[in-house]
């Protein structure tokens, strides 16, 4: 595979952390979610993605999937909830039961906030259609935080439906960069009868895309993705459908894994975890 050199001054701001002159901003817990659909081209699941404002102060320009920080009210134990406990997610993604309880919200409230896909329902039925304007008048207010995730299920008598997602991987930024986030890749299948809309103020154009021809634009340089969104459609890649991945991601436990700047050969590189290194080899 063609590896590009990483920027001058990205490999500089590397080597100043490394040489103690700069202090590691504090990360922030985010969620992200790999929303999926069938292909119709032969080549593997679909994938949504957002091209973020070149405005925005991180991964300006970039391509990613829906996701945020976690709020506070992400925490709230009053949630109604259907699926695997929060209990049994926090042994997936490593972390104590109030964080995983707040993590799979986040996973939700970001994912209808910025794309109008609703993973909840009541037990046993998912909900089939959000673009009315009262849905819309509630994403608003989710956005503004001014309406809670507990709340806005009360008020409909829905459930969140924790077994929709799927746990794929965990990334922290780097320690040279001036904004960190502590990141746990979900997947999910789009619910049958929803459909995504373009609504997030924080982007300026959004695609399904194949997932391998969402590989191939990065590898042109036709579109642009920060290394673990390239590295999630590659490894989401391999997988035949939403079904599979989702069959693969029941089998995983979250590692959060950390990038540093490696040499190779005359440049540098950021390294990965050793599961994506004969994927990418292989390109």
């Amino acid at each position: 595979m063609r590896r590009l050199p990483l920027p001058d001054a990205l490999v500089s701001q590397a080597r100043a952390y490394a040489e103690g002159s700069a202090t590691p901003a504090e990360p922030r817990d985010a969620a992200t979610v790999v929303l999926l659909r069938p292909g119709t081209s032969g080549g593997g699941p679909e994938v949504y993605l957002l091209r973020r404002q070149t405005s925005m102060a991180f991964a300006g320009g970039m391509c990613v999937f829906p996701g945020g920080g976690v709020d506070p009210r992400d925490f709230d134990h009053a949630v109604a909830w259907a699926g695997p406990t929060p209990a049994e997610w926090a042994a997936t993604l490593a972390v104590d039961e109030p964080m995983a309880r707040a993590l799979v919200c986040a996973a939700v409230r970001e994912t209808f906030e910025e794309s109008g896909v609703l993973l909840a329902g009541t037990a046993d039925s998912v909900v089939a259609d959000t673009t009315g304007e009262d849905w819309e008048a509630d994403r608003l207010a989710l956005e503004a935080r001014e309406l809670s995730l507990t709340d806005f299920l009360d008020r409909r008598a829905l459930v969140l439906r924790s077994d929709l997602l799927g746990a794929w991987s965990g990334w922290l930024t780097p320690v040279f960069e001036p904004r960190r986030y502590r990141t746990w890749f979900f997947v999910a299948r789009l619910p049958e009868g929803q459909v995504t809309r373009d609504v997030s103020t924080e982007s300026t154009s959004v695609a399904w895309l194949p997932v391998m021809d969402a590989v191939a634009r990065v590898e042109a340089e036709e579109i642009f993705m920060m290394p673990p969104t390239y590295l999630t459609c590659l490894d989401v890649g391999q997988h035949p459908s939403p079904e599979a991945v989702l069959d693969e991601a029941r089998t995983r436990a979250v590692e959060m894994f950390t990038p540093e700047v490696v040499p190779d050969g005359e440049g540098f590189v950021l390294s990965m975890p050793a599961r994506y290194e004969p994927l990418v080899a292989a390109r």
